[in-house]
Parts: C-alpha cells; structure tokens; sequence
C-alpha cells in the first residue's frame, strides 16, 4: 500500500526533470514523470538561466503529475551559487545570471583588496572560487549597481522555484553554504564579510534548514493547473546534498565522490574543518541535511566528457556515451595526462582541442582519436580524486575504508575502475539517480514518514543495486600518481 508520494525536481546542467518518488514504509521507488532540456541562454554578452521556461517546465510536470493520483509535496534542487533578485513587491527583476557567464573574471582580486583571502576562507570555510555567490555580487555592485539597488530579497534558485510555488521567501541552508557569505561555524550571514565587501546583507532572507515546510503550493496555481493542495518542502536544495543523503553508507567514515557534471568527493563531518591545512589545500565546507558539514572538494568532473563529445556532434561525429567509453577502454594507457582543474577546461567550447594544446605544452604524447581524449580525461579524473583524498585524510586524521561513488558517473564502469585503481580503495557505485532520490527522501523526513537519516539510507540502500569494483594493478597506478603529483 502507498504511504506516501513526492515530486522531486531535479535541475542539472543540461537538463531538469520531474520524478515521482513513491514510499511503501519499506523503499522509495522513482519514476520519471517529465524531462525538459536546461541550456543556459547567451543574450547579448551575458550568459542567463532561462528561467521562465523553467517554471514553465515544472508546471508541465504537476500536470502529468495529476495522473499519479495525490501528490503530498514538491521539492526543487538546483547547483550551487547562483541566484534571482526581487523587487520590493517580489517581482522577478531579471533572469537569473549562470556562473558560467564571465562577469566574475577580475573579482578575486577586487575582493581581496577589501579583505584577507586568508580572512574570507577562515569565516566561511568555502572553497574560494571565482564563480561563487559573493564574487557574483561583488561583479554586480561594480557593474549593475541599479540593480542591486533596486533589489530586496535574494533566493538561490532553489529558493526561487520553492518562492514562486509557495510565496514564501527563505534561505535554505544547504545552498547558502555554497554562496561564500556564509559563517561555516555559526552557520548565519557574515555581517563581517558583507561589511567588508559593502554588500548589501539586507538581501538576504532568514536560513532554515533543509527539510523545511514552507506552506501549501499557491492557490492561484492550483487553480491555473488544475491540480491539489500538496506542501512546498525546502528540501536539500544544493544538488550534492540531496545526492550525500542517498549514499548508502553503513559505515560512520566514508568517502563519497558525487559525480556529474561536476565531480564533489568527499567526507560527511559534524562540524566544519577550517584551519591552514584546509585553506591550503583550498577544500570546502558546506552544510547538509541535519546539520551536517560536507568536507569536500569541487573537482571538474564530466563537464570534460561532456563538452568533448558537444564538440564531436558539431564536427559531424554522433558519438553516444557508450561508445565514447569502448572506444577509451582500447585507447592506451597513460599516454598523456592532464590538470582536469585547469582554468583553460571552464568554459565552453573546444575541449578536445584545450586536451591537445596542454599535453602539446607539457611535452606529452599528443591525443588525436576521440578514445584517446577520453581516456585522458577518465585516467586524469581518478589521480585527481586519489589527490583530493590524499589531501582529505591528512586534514581529518582519518583512514576510509571504502569509496562510495553516486550519480551519473556510475554508469562508466572505466571511471568506477579506474577511481578503484588510483585511490587503491573499493567503490561502491550507486544510486545513479542519488540527488533524486535524497531529494525525495528530505521530504518524507519532513514529514515523518522516515525516522532519521540512517533510515532514509537503509530504505535507498533496499530500493536501488549497487556495484563493488575492487581496486587493481595498483603498483602501477601508484608510479603514475606519483609522477602526476610531482607535475603538478
């Protein structure tokens, strides 16, 4: 018997859908309701969200929703960063801008003529990265001071979607902590950090915690759609949090690595680490279901996979996923490496090409074939993460018995072996839909239908299979960390 369903609305980097998350008091099963393309919209010089079509979108899927019989509540989960601006009257004042526009070039240095670098990562403990929340604002208050002016609430855009279903205007916690604004330890707005940088603090809205109930969807689009009452819950609305709540780890130590578009590997703490190692190696602290600290770092992840084969298409080559991954698993090993972090590998465009020109500046063997591009990357990806894990024991002191690897980049069984190999450590791969999954679970959380967090993994844990990949050749993998390392 059903106890319960969920809309859980994940929006990603191409893409957003709309699940349905159904829970028997025994698993949580998911089902795809509605799927709609998310691209970023250039216009002009200034790279938005389009997030009217988005909402658009979302509507279309409580729509199709209604066929599924009563729906209890709806949560939105998005990336990190980025954020709309309201007026006095709670009007949207303009597309929401995407990190990936280039109006932050220049605003690590413009911050830090205003305060410590040293001072900025010791208040919030994030990892300081041109495209988060405060240098976004600080491009704003030098290039469209108007518009902040004119600006009286900023919601992350989980925040948004949840204001514009709901009406209610709050901070959820676990996307604030992406924004840099944030006081890791207190986990309330630094008035420090806003003083500092002469950023307007009183845009920002009361934090709550994940799992919070912000009221009924609207009335008015109830009517508009033809749909029932169910409750808007601010969820975990930071995409990696959702996906941390659905690692199914049994164990109190474990590492996870979140990877899609991005790549967030990883610990779950009770309390942030900030101190001059963390600062040293540049590694962030944000907030998770229940008051969690994700103790983390941000690593490109299939962004290089995928932007390679956008290339590919527009040179005429339809290559699927799958046979970009047969083509790498024949491709030679370590012909040539690179820096999957370097600056050159952010924007869009021709990522096969930045691949060659790097290995044709560090005097390595020049990939051609798109296998060999794409063994670069799988191979440089898990040295890269048995980098980060390196770098993540010696700041917690701890030992990790097993890697717990959730998203899309499970479905490459080359990465999953490959992270094995390099980190000489077992992964445990799936869920592949995990932010699906602890998206929907934060809402029966909410509503206590599921006990705690351990329940809610034990119950994903039961509804989903996952695939243990014992590390191998490891000596080899080991001579080939070490030489990465020393290039670095």
């Amino acid at each position: 018997m059903i106890k319960r369903q969920v809309l859980a609305v994940d929006i990603g980097a191409s893409s957003g859908r709309v699940m349905l998350g159904i829970y028997n008091g025994e698993q949580i099963r998911i089902q795809e309701i509605h799927r709609f393309p998310n691209d970023p919209v250039l216009l002009g010089d200034t790279m938005y969200w389009d997030f009217l079509r988005l909402f658009f979108e979302i509507k279309q899927g409580l729509i199709k929703a209604k066929a599924y019989g009563a729906i209890d509540s709806i949560a939105v989960d998005t990336w990190g960063v980025d954020f709309g601006l309201l007026d006095e009257e709670g009007h949207l004042l303009a597309n929401p801008v995407h990190y990936r526009d280039q109006r932050t070039v220049g605003m690590l240095a413009a911050a830090f003529e205003k305060i410590d670098r040293k001072k900025c990562y010791q208040i919030t403990g994030n990892q300081i990265m041109e495209i988060n929340t405060v240098f976004q604002l600080l491009a704003l208050a030098g290039k469209k001071p108007k518009l902040l002016k004119d600006a009286k609430t900023l919601l992350f855009m989980p925040d948004l979607f949840h204001y514009y279903l709901s009406g209610t205007a709050k901070n959820e916690y676990s996307i604030a902590s992406t924004s840099q604004l944030l006081d890791a330890r207190e986990k309330t707005w630094s008035k420090e950090l806003f003083s500092a940088l002469e950023l307007p603090a009183d845009l920002m809205q009361e934090i709550v915690p994940s799992g919070t109930r912000l009221g009924m969807i609207r009335s008015t689009l109830q009517k508009e759609l033809g749909i029932g009452p169910m409750e808007v819950i601010a969820a975990a609305g930071h995409d990696t949090q959702s996906a941390l709540v659905a690692v199914p780890a049994k164990e109190k130590d474990f590492i996870f690595i979140s990877c899609g578009t991005w790549s967030l590997f990883g610990t779950e703490l009770d309390a942030p680490v900030i101190n001059s190692l963390t600062e040293q190696y540049n590694i962030t602290n944000e907030g998770g279901y229940d008051g969690k600290t994700s103790f983390l770092k941000n690593i490109i992840g299939l962004w290089l996979i995928q932007e390679s084969r956008r290339q590919w298409i527009r040179e005429g080559k339809e290559y699927s996923f799958g046979h970009l991954e047969q083509m790498a698993a024949h491709a030679t090993p370590f012909a040539s490496l690179i820096d999957p972090d370097a600056p050159e590998f952010v924007p869009a465009g021709n990522i096969p090409e930045r691949i060659r020109e790097f290995c044709r500046r560090t005097g390595q063997n020049i990939p051609e074939s798109a296998g060999s591009i794409v063994r670069c990357i799988h191979e440089s990806l898990a040295l890269k993460y048995r980098s980060a894990l390196e770098e993540i024991k010696s700041c917690t002191g701890k030992s990790y018995q097993v890697i717990h690897m959730v998203g899309g980049g499970t479905q490459s069984t080359l990465l999953c072996q490959m992270t094995a190999n390099a980190c000489a450590c077992p992964v445990i791969a799936g869920p592949v839909e995990a932010t699906v999954y602890g998206n929907a679970a934060v809402q029966l959380l909410a509503a206590g239908a599921i006990k705690n967090l351990e329940e809610a993994r034990s119950f994903i844990a039961a509804s989903e299979k996952t695939v243990r990949y014992e590390p191998k050749d490891i000596s080899k993998w080991e001579k080939i960390y070490q030489k990465f390392k020393e290039e670095r």
